[in-house]
C-alpha cells in the first residue's frame, strides 16, 4: 500500500500531544492513530483528559507540544479547515431551547451554508425519528429526544468526522440503544466517529477503544485486544457469605480485582497459578468457576493501576 493510500485511510494521527493548565499536566505525550470509517471509543475516569484531547483534535485547543493531523489537516495551523469537516456534540445541550426542532435544524443548516436548508432539516427529522415533533420547542424535549436533535444538527453539514463527548449521559437505555444504532449507520456510510463514554456496553459497540487516565494513554485496540493486554485470569465465585469472602480476598496480594456481579464475585489476577491456589484455599462454601474476563474487568484493573501511579494532575 502506498503512503498516499495509508494516509487516506487515517482520520486522526497525533504524536506526543501534551497540554497543561496552570502548570498541571492534563494530557501527557499522547500518541494515537485512528482509521477512517470506524467508531472509536474514548474511555477513562472523570478528569482523565478526554475532553481536552477531543478539543485539541478538532482545533479548539492548541497543544503545548506534539504534532498531529485531523482529516489530513494540521491541528496547530489549520483549525478553520478542520472545523468545516467536523461535527462536535458536547455533553451539554447547545441548541436554542426556545426554538422548535424544525427551527433549530433549519438555523444550523443556514449557518453551515447547506443547500435547501428546509429540505435538509426535514431529511434529518425523518432520519432520526423526529417526525410529528417538528414544531415542539427544544426545552420541552426529554433528554433522549434532545440527544437526537443535537445529533441531527451535528450531521446536517455531512461532516467527515463526528466527535461525541459523553453524548448519552443521563439518557435512558432505549434512547441510548437507538442513538447507537444511528451511529453505526453513519459509520457504515463512511463517517468516522470518536465518542467518549463511561458505559461498558457502549464501549463494546465500538470498533476499537482508547483508554486514557490522568492524561496518559494506557491501552488502545479492539475489545478483545484490550482484554488480552491486561492479562487477567478470572473466576466467578458464588455461594456463601460473599461480603466476608471479599474482605478476605482483598488481603491477598496476588489478586488484582474483586468486583460484585449480581449474586457473585468476579475475582481476577495476572498470576493464574497463584489464583488457582487461592481458589482452592477459599473453596469451602464457595463455588469457583473459570469465567471470561470482561471489558469492565479490564477497565477496573486499568483504572486501579493508573490511580495508584498517577501524579497530581488537573481535571478536564
Amino acid at each position: 500500500m502506498s503512503a498516499e493510500a495509508r494516509d487516506a485511510d487515517v482520520a486522526i494521527d497525533v504524536e506526543g500531544l501534551t497540554k497543561s493548565f496552570d502548570g498541571k499536566v492534563v494530557v501527557r505525550n499522547l500518541t494515537m492513530k485512528l482509521r477512517r470509517g470506524r467508531i472509536h471509543g474514548f474511555l477513562g475516569p472523570n478528569g482523565s483528559g478526554k475532553t481536552t484531547t477531543i478539543r485539541m483534535l478538532c482545533g479548539l485547543l492548541t497543544p503545548d507540544s506534539g504534532r498531529g493531523s485531523c482529516l489530513g489537516f494540521d491541528i496547530r495551523t489549520q483549525h478553520d479547515e478542520i472545523k468545516r469537516h467536523v461535527g462536535y456534540m458536547t455533553q451539554r445541550f447547545s441548541l436554542y431551547e426556545d426554538l422548535s426542532i424544525r427551527e433549530n435544524l433549519e438555523f444550523v443548516a443556514r449557518i453551515y451554508g447547506v443547500r435547501n436548508p428546509e429540505t435538509a432539516a426535514q431529511d434529518s427529522i425523518d432520519r432520526l425519528g423526529l417526525k410529528g415533533r417538528e414544531e415542539q420547542l427544544a426545552r420541552e424535549l426529554s433528554g433522549g429526544w434532545k440527544q437526537r436533535l443535537a445529533l441531527g444538527a451535528c450531521i446536517l453539514p455531512k461532516p467527515d468526522l463526528l466527535l461525541l463527548d459523553e453524548p448519552t449521559a443521563g439518557v435512558d437505555p432505549k434512547a441510548r440503544r437507538d442513538f447507537w444504532d444511528e451511529i453505526h449507520r453513519l459509520a457504515e456510510g463512511g463517517m468516522t466517529v470518536l465518542v467518549s463514554t463511561h458505559y461498558m456496553d457502549e464501549a463494546e459497540r465500538c470498533h476499537d477503544i482508547s483508554y486514557i487516565a490522568y492524561g496518559d494513554l494506557l491501552a488502545h485496540g479492539t475489545v478483545d485486544e484490550i482484554i488480552d493486554s491486561v492479562g487477567l485470569t478470572t473466576f466467578r465465585v458464588s455461594g456463601g457469605d460473599l461480603t466476608a469472602l471479599s474482605d478476605q480476598l482483598a488481603r491477598e496480594k496476588a489478586i488484582d480485582m474483586i468486583a460484585p456481579f449480581g449474586a457473585a464475585l468476579h475475582v481476577a489476577a495476572r498470576d493464574p497459578v497463584a489464583l488457582e491456589r487461592i481458589a482452592q484455599r477459599y473453596g469451602g462454601d464457595h463455588v469457583w468457576t473459570r469465567d471470561r474476563t470482561t471489558l469492565e474487568d479490564a477497565f477496573i484493573v486499568l483504572m486501579s493501576r493508573s490511580h495508584e501511579a498517577a501524579p497530581e494532575r488537573a481535571t478536564a
